[in-house]
């Protein structure tokens, strides 16, 4: 996989997810702000990031750290429009 292929995922997603901005309820909104990645994967993009600085990646590393940054990014653009719920969201007093 190019990593265009995965450009391409996280936009088509970014703009599915833009299309009612500010529209989350603060349950949902809520939610998506609690989703972490795993220790597990965390530990895993760690390593290959350091492996990255040194220039040792194999192809399927390669693949693989992409994979990593385009989850990132997907999250990050959730995490982003649950903000904006939030924030869009009435005060209750």
């Amino acid at each position: 996989m190019s990593t265009l292929h995965f450009h391409r995922e996280t936009d088509i997603l970014a703009r599915a997810i833009d299309s009612a901005p500010g529209r989350w309820t603060p349950e949902v909104a809520t939610a998506f702000l609690g989703i972490k990645l795993s220790p597990a994967d965390v530990v895993r993009m760690n390593e290959l990031a350091e492996k990255a600085r040194d220039g040792t990646l194999n192809s399927d590393e390669e693949l693989e750290i992409e994979s990593y940054r385009s989850a990132a990014r997907m999250l990050e653009i959730l995490k982003l429009r649950a903000r904006a719920s939030l924030k869009a969201t009435p005060a209750i007093s």
